[in-house]
């Protein structure tokens, strides 16, 4: 089997609150006079797990506290072989929270326009909102997207139980502003929240949309569309959205011919970057190096990188895949 930190991968689907080092979380609180407990990014269900964002952000306040989160996630990211990563940050909520809307964004594209010159990866923003926060803050998302040409889309995260219908218009602005649109749907609500993802939501990918399967006749619109999934199987398992790595839907979404991509959503909060991912798939599933090569060009594929990049690790993953396999040593 070969080295999965030597595989170059492209990551879509991660939130830059969820990547923050714990060491760093603690320093950076504790100059901001908040509190990070030892047990920090320990979550036994949704609830604790919207706890602990919130305890991040309450430690994110200074310039250089953004820009120190963005630089360590592309020097963790380089190390994990991900050559090319769209990370979401929750923009305007920040710049509402410090009352300096700007701030946050620039200081993240600051630290990630160092970490990509200093690591050698390629880095674009996604900028999310809530479901459960207000269409006026989602305007002012769009209005920072605007701004800098780093920002290759938008998009809702969040409780589905919320629905998408009242940002429809905010996302139709996007689409005509020339910006893509990257919704979550599908992980904790069914086929309802995929089809208005993909209808007035004008979703290009699917964030989670591991709920895909239960209405056949949208599995194959969606096969037909090409759309791509970003799944995320240890995020998914950790929230309580699948009983078990074994039971999640990762293999039937492949067999069904869906376009899967593989990601992890909150790395740091469960302990698992991409290529740990990656390896806790091929466990739980056998998969062998040509199939994990297909999941790398899958989300290539499905990226909003340049024609360029992608040709690059499309044959970056080719040779990966044909260096002879490591020898193993004699016992």
């Amino acid at each position: 089997m070969r080295d999965l930190l030597t595989l170059p991968k492209a990551h879509l689907h991660v939130h830059l609150e969820s990547t923050v080092r714990r060491a760093t979380l603690r320093e950076i609180g504790a100059a901001n006079g908040v509190r990070v407990p030892d047990d920090v990014g320990a979550f036994g269900d949704f609830a604790s797990f919207f706890a602990q964002n919130d305890l991040v952000r309450a430690c994110l306040r200074r310039p250089g506290d953004f820009r120190r989160v963005a630089y360590e996630f592309c020097e963790d990211e380089a190390a994990q072989g991900v050559r090319y990563a769209e990370v979401s940050f929750t923009a305007a909520a920040h710049g509402e929270r410090l009352d300096d809307l700007g701030m946050p964004l620039a200081a993240v594209l600051e630290g990630l326009e160092a970490g990509q010159e200093a690591f050698g990866i390629e880095c674009r923003l996604i900028l999310d909102h809530s479901r459960r926060r207000s269409v006026e803050r989602a305007w002012r998302t769009l209005d920072l997207a605007r701004r800098h040409d780093r920002v290759v889309a938008v998009g809702l995260a969040g409780d589905e139980a919320h629905p998408g219908d009242p940002f429809t218009e905010v996302f139709a602005a996007a689409h005509d502003a020339g910006l893509h649109v990257v919704h979550h749907a599908g992980e904790g609500e069914g086929p309802a929240s995929i089809r208005q993802a993909l209808g007035p939501g004008r979703t290009e990918r699917l964030g989670h949309g591991i709920r895909i399967l239960d209405d056949p006749d949208l599995v194959a619109e969606v096969r037909e569309r090409g759309i791509p999934l970003e799944v995320c199987p240890s995020s998914n398992v950790a929230l309580g959205f699948v009983p078990s790595l074994d039971a999640h839907p990762l293999p039937r979404l492949r067999e069904a011919g869906l376009l899967v991509t593989l990601n992890t959503d909150i790395p740091a909060l469960i302990d698992t970057p991409l290529a740990t991912e990656y390896a806790h798939v091929r466990a739980a599933f056998a998969y062998d190096d040509p199939t994990l090569a297909e999941l790398a060009h899958a989300a290539v594929t499905a990226s909003f990188a340049s024609p360029q990049t992608k040709k690059t690790l499309h044959e970056e993953i080719g040779a990966w895949l044909t260096a002879p396999p490591p020898r193993s040593s004699p016992s």
